[in-house]
């Protein structure tokens, strides 16, 4: 055997004991899938199986609840007997690449979705919440009505299956996590900080948010105020 062709082999019988060993090191180091099964941990997928998604008005609501439907059933039919989720997406857009005549290049959306988990009985049990973002966009063709509308569509289609793909991720880490809601503080004043991308009041006043009940302002996790996802 000559000295390259032996140099390549002796290249490729390393890359495939790095391939093989590669499992073997992130299990060691504490590397486990999310959907992997565990003898202490339950079954995420069955229990994805049993959430209910509640209804979402609007076209670009029925996109999510569908594509959380699909996601939540898996390789199989769904038993929604035992959670009910409440997810409120929203979308907004925005012009970039703005041109001299007042006329954009590039239309960029951005999409997000507050969710909230419940048991299924006679007083629902509030388990845990949760929100995801995604952004996406499209080239605006004016001249092309049509295009357009469908470049729109299209785009909108997109953010409401990321949003239902991170809801249903985040929903299976709750599975496998079983963390508990954040809990009201009894007691002690809350704090207040300040809003760097708000429009001050007055030069002495600057706009302030309070801490939430987990003493987090909604600033610092992206999340929308109590007003803007219903109390949830």
């Amino acid at each position: 055997m000559s000295r390259p062709r032996f140099t390549q082999t002796l290249l490729n019988s390393s890359l495939a004991v790095l391939l093989l060993g590669a499992p073997l090191a992130l299990g060691g180091c504490g590397f486990q899938p999310l959907y992997g099964e565990r003898e202490d941990a339950p079954q995420i997928n069955a229990e994805l199986k049993r959430v209910y998604v509640a209804n979402i008005p609007e076209r670009m609501g029925q996109q999510v609840r569908l594509a959380l439907q699909q996601n939540m059933a898996g390789d199989g039919p769904e038993d929604p007997d035992g959670y009910k989720l409440v997810v409120q997406p929203s979308i907004s857009s925005e012009s970039i690449d703005t041109h001299s005549d007042n006329t954009s290049g590039r239309i960029r959306m951005n999409g997000h979705a507050h969710w909230a988990l419940y048991t299924v009985e006679q007083y629902p049990k509030f388990l845990a919440q949760g929100d995801a973002t995604a952004l996406d966009g499209y080239t605006s063709t004016y001249e092309q009505y049509f295009a357009q509308t469908l470049n729109n569509e299209t785009a909108t289609g997109r953010v409401a299956k990321t949003l239902a793909d991170q809801v249903t991720q985040q929903v299976a880490t709750w599975f496998r996590t079983q963390a508990t809601p954040a809990q009201t503080r009894s007691q002690g004043p809350k704090a207040f900080y300040p809003m760097p991308n708000a429009i001050p009041n007055s030069e002495k006043d600057a706009p302030m948010e309070q801490e939430r009940d987990d003493a987090i302002p909604d600033m610092a996790t992206g999340r929308g105020s109590p007003s803007q996802t219903g109390g949830l």
